[in-house]
């Protein structure tokens, strides 16, 4: 049974008191409704793009580290983005975009994963986290398929274009994950990259 988060909670990643080895870091997004009006353009789709971006020893080494839509697959092969969403539209399952993590042979020195996910040219589509309902992320026991837990944005996003949405990182040689939720104003995913360089 899934344990729902709030922004803050941090909880060991484990399952029966056994180590999780392998999960899937599931986000997933709904565009707002808005009215239609003839005299409006169409809109362009939202897109939001999840990454991860492995730190090792605390900081971000090489650009290499980035795990998103342009590299999908780390080069340990640990982490792997399982492709880009354009539009928020449903993709068969739960979730919009979809990352794999074998935690169990991810090299020690990779000893925290930070969770993001920014609007794709958010600042020349003036698009926002405001215009997007229903945001989450959630952990899934690769194994069985079982999502173990769930944090759901209830965060005032508003002019916020990117997201720290959460983080997994080595503690005592244990796996946690702590529910961040904190929003950002940085165009892109090279200005949240930036932060860790």
């Amino acid at each position: 049974m899934s344990v729902s988060l709030k922004k803050g909670d941090q909880v060991c990643l484990s399952k029966n008191d056994k180590k999780l080895d392998k999960v899937i870091v599931g986000l997933g997004w709904d565009k707002v409704e808005t009215k239609k009006s003839i005299f409006s353009p169409k809109p362009y789709p939202i897109d939001c793009d999840a990454s991860a971006i492995l730190l090792y020893d605390e900081t971000l080494q090489d650009g290499a580290d980035v795990v998103y839509f342009g590299n999908l697959i780390h080069h340990t092969t640990m982490v792997e983005h399982l492709g880009d969403n354009l539009t928020g539209e449903g993709t068969g399952h739960d979730d919009d975009e979809r990352i794999i993590i074998d935690l169990e042979n991810l090299p020690a020195n990779y000893n925290k994963i930070l969770i993001v996910i920014n609007i794709y040219h958010a600042y020349e589509r003036k698009q926002h986290f405001g215009l997007i309902n229903n945001a989450f992320i959630r952990i899934v026991d690769v194994g069985d398929g079982e999502e173990l837990y769930r944090y759901d944005l209830t965060t005032d996003a508003a002019n916020m274009t990117a997201m720290l949405f959460g983080e997994i990182y080595l503690s005592d040689n244990r796996w946690q994950f702590k529910a961040l939720g904190e929003g950002t104003t940085d165009p892109g995913l090279k200005e949240v990259v930036d932060r860790y360089l």
